[in-house]
């Protein structure tokens, strides 16, 4: 082991530190491992034990059929004390749990270092669903290999062994696949991006494309210069608004276009003609189960859009099509965002006037400084999708009318008398604290999260008890945890929540985040109800 500065090391010796250090965190993951197993095994529990109060612990199984039950509410202090939330800490007991009563032939492999643990880990999850026998039989095929293969390689071999372990249950898979068609909105990126994933119908989704590309074109003929993608990525937001989107259409074809789009008519080759032997199907990589090395090549399915998540990443200098690199044009620019606008006011005016009915309305919560307002530059909050700089605010709200409400003065204590919460009140709440203010907390505080009385309601009490510095956002779970859990919590003078696990463990949730603030408290502290 290395104990000088890093800066001092050659090249081979950088090489072999590094080696062992790579080989300290392994074996530390499989100490968290065990003390994963031994905590479930001082909180095992069982049905019979349930106290049949409304809310109250439960006894449940997190690792699959033959994993003994453990008391729910266990998981909220182990996880935070890993730094991680009650969901996540359940996940990773579960995979523990599965790995010594499912796949001990991998727990094996685990122990003795000859198998990563996260890889294990996600074998556990895997297998989730499988009967023990079926279990056992994965175990047995994949035991020796977990880290003699690419992680892909593992996945699939994994998935195999899955299907011949309960041919049945695989079917029935199958045909669950086949009613998972949805429309499905992804978290935001760093930079404001959403991701939008679409699992449809071959025709339908055939001639969206082609809609899509129309609709790029169309913008291409009225003065956007940006690349294809990014038009087809604008197009998207057309879309969204058909009267608007027919108009864009309308307007370009009355121009000269001299690429016509693509015909939305779908062709044999589309539905699996001759052409699709040389393009097999690639399932998406799921994250952290793929690596670099196993996506060398671009995606070989039939549509001209690319799997995002199946897709190699394009270095700036890699050719593209219909890629343009160079600064925009921002008078262009601002000259084609005032003529849609035009375009989209006209439509509507159009629509209205001939008795159609009104576009939908959207509701955009855009939090912002009267600075960052007057300027156009800085950061801005956007509820459910996070930061955004100021520039990206136009995109966001678009061409049409809007509605700014007023600033709401966080600094005011709003209460009523009732252990009912008003909406001006949850508002203000949600305003104030964005994520849930349980330890490690990952729920967003949306409009219909729980609000838990800090000091729980007296009905006998004083006037006001309800108000927006006694109330806490959090997800039904940890409302039932604090309230069942022997977890307390109390509001400090800064405006900080003091939670104490109940083995008397100290966290401060404020809006940075969560710490730890102390070894241990002088006893145990028991909760309350809100």
């Amino acid at each position: 082991m290395f104990d000088g500065d890093v800066r001092e090391l050659d090249t081979a010796e950088l090489l072999s530190s590094t080696a062992e250090h790579h080989a300290e965190h392994r074996r530390l993951e499989v100490r968290l491992i065990v003390h994963a197993l031994r905590y479930a095994d001082l909180h095992h529990s069982t049905t019979h034990e349930r106290d049949e109060t409304p809310g109250s612990e439960r006894a449940i199984v997190l690792g699959g059929a033959g994993c003994p039950s453990i008391s729910e509410f266990a998981a909220a202090e182990f996880g935070a004390m890993m730094d991680m939330s009650a969901g996540a800490a359940a996940a990773f007991i579960g995979q523990a749990l599965a790995l010594r009563h499912r796949l001990p032939r991998i727990l094996a492999m685990v122990l003795n270092e000859e198998a990563t643990p996260w890889k294990a880990r996600q074998i556990a999850t895997a297998c989730l669903d499988l009967s023990e026998e079926a279990a056992a039989i994965v175990d047995r095929r994949v035991a020796g290999i977990i880290d003699s293969v690419t992680p892909l390689r593992l996945k699939k071999i994994v998935k195999a062994a899955i299907w011949q372990a309960d041919a049945a249950a695989a079917e029935a898979a199958s045909q669950q696949k086949a009613r998972e068609r949805g429309v499905y909105i992804g978290r935001s990126n760093d930079h404001g991006n959403k991701s939008v994933w679409i699992l449809a119908a071959s025709g339908d989704v055939i001639r969206f494309d082609a809609t899509v590309d129309a609709i790029a074109e169309a913008l291409k003929a009225l003065g956007d210069t940006s690349s294809l993608q990014r038009r087809r990525a604008k197009a998207v937001g057309i879309l969204a608004d058909p009267t608007y989107a027919a108009a864009v259409l309308a307007q370009a074809s009355s121009l000269s276009v001299s690429t016509p789009p693509r015909p939305a008519a779908p062709t044999s080759r589309d539905f699996g003609g001759p052409a699709e032997a040389e393009s097999p199907a690639v399932d998406p990589p799921e994250p952290g189960v793929d690596d670099e090395a196993d996506r060398d090549a671009p995606h070989p399915g039939q549509s001209e859009l690319p799997d995002p998540l199946d897709t190699p990443v394009r270095t700036r200098h890699e050719a593209c099509e219909d890629c343009d690199d160079s600064e925009p044009d921002r008078a262009a620019q601002r000259a084609l965002a005032a003529r849609l606008a035009q375009i989209k006011q006209q439509a509507h005016s159009n629509t209205m006037q001939s008795g159609g009915r009104s576009p939908g309305r959207t509701e955009v919560l855009v939090h912002l400084t009267d600075h960052t307002l007057a300027t156009g530059s800085g950061v801005l909050r956007v509820e459910g999708i996070g930061p955004m700089v100021a520039g990206q605010l136009g995109e966001l709200i678009g061409y049409g009318p809007y509605l700014v409400r007023p600033v709401i003065d966080l600094n005011d204590k709003v209460s009523v008398d009732a252990y009912e919460i008003p909406d001006r009140i949850r508002e203000r709440v949600a305003l104030t604290h964005p994520v849930e203010q349980f330890p490690f907390g990952t729920a967003e505080t949306t409009r219909r999260i729980d609000l838990d009385h800090i000091e729980p309601y007296d009905p006998t009490g004083p006037p006001g008890q309800t108000n927006s510095s006694n109330l806490a956002p959090l997800r039904r779970f940890s409302h039932r945890v604090k309230t069942h859990g022997r977890w307390s919590v109390r509001r400090l003078d800064d405006g900080a929540l003091e939670w104490a696990s109940p083995h008397g463990f100290r966290f401060r949730v404020d809006h940075t985040g969560t710490r730890r603030i102390d070894k241990l408290m002088a006893g145990s502290t028991s909760g309350a109800g809100g």
